[in-house]
């Protein structure tokens, strides 16, 4: 729906105001309906960077950015959501006094952000970019400074996922795979990279004691996702034990637990598989509470 223009541009600033809090009380309602709490919330800067890890920043200059990319601020305060609408009446002065300005074609002098890989992050400039988009701009002027993460970030993120990102990252602190192997490593509760770092730790521990040598974390990392991860979820995929809603790196997890406490072996071969199978298709009367809790989530 375009802004209204009835020739009054402080009558329409006005207008305008109060369908951006309306705005704001339907988003707040539909997080409601999807129980999603951070459907509506906006990123707080700091808490991204601390989750994804900071490893430096370069100055890009004047750039010209996508309003939806601009998703979280700076500034601890809360007077704005994700999508820039207004949260109280407290910032209605100035914001009317911006919007009645841009409609009387007034210049306004670019923004100043900070960009995480899709993301952008208001320092100066709040108040324009709620206007902005109340206009119905799609981009504004603004000068970017850029952070580099360890982690990147896609514009879906949302507060909910910083815990599971900041467990992620110290997770390929502990175990540096390569690029092309982080992506398959998935993992829905942000406990478990812990529990898979430890694993791995130990997987190395035993390759080493084996050789005789001593293998840093890159080459742990390394070898156990080519010698250990992907055979072994293959095996799995042929066996038919990845069930639906569960990763591969979930299963993974799962079924090497399971397969300890049944038959106190790290090994890997057809026999082990068809003993975990024939365990979960049969279960025997075996009353560990972890063997019956891992029975359940790999049915």
């Amino acid at each position: 729906m375009p802004p209204r223009d009835t020739g009054l541009p402080q009558t329409d600033a006005q207008f305008d105001f109060g369908r951006a809090r309306r705005k704001r009380a339907l988003g707040q309602i539909a997080a409601r309906m999807r129980r999603d709490t951070d459907f509506t919330a906006i990123l707080p800067f700091d808490e991204v960077v601390r989750a994804l890890g900071r490893r430096g920043e370069h100055y890009l200059g004047l750039k010209t950015i996508d309003l939806d990319s601009i998703v979280g601020t700076v500034d601890r305060g809360r007077e704005f959501d994700r999508r820039f609408n207004p949260t109280s009446g407290r910032v209605r002065p100035r914001w009317e006094r911006i919007n009645t300005a841009q409609r009387k074609g007034q210049a306004m002098p670019p923004i100043d952000v900070y960009r995480i890989g899709e993301l952008h992050f208001v320092k100066d400039g709040h108040h324009r970019v709620s206007v902005a988009r109340a206009l119905g701009h799609k981009d504004i002027d603004a000068y970017v400074t850029e952070i580099i993460t360890e982690l990147g970030a896609g514009r879906e993120i949302r507060l909910r996922d910083l815990p599971l990102k900041s467990h992620q990252r110290l997770f390929y602190e502990r175990v540096p795979l390569p690029a092309d192997a982080r992506a398959e490593i998935k993992l829905s509760d942000e406990w478990r990279y812990a529990a898979l770092a430890e694993a791995i730790e130990a997987w190395g521990f035993r390759v080493s004691q084996e050789r005789g040598v001593l293998l840093s974390r890159s080459e742990v990392a390394e070898e156990w996702y080519d010698d250990e991860f992907r055979p072994v979820v293959e095996m799995l995929r042929e066996a038919d034990l990845i069930r639906h809603g569960m990763t591969e790196t979930e299963a993974y997890m799962r079924v090497a637990h399971l397969r300890y406490l049944l038959l106190r072996t790290h090994e890997w071969d057809d026999a082990v598989i068809d003993a975990v199978r024939h365990d979960l298709e049969d279960p025997s009367l075996d009353e560990d509470t972890m063997v019956r809790t891992l029975r359940r989530e790999l049915r």
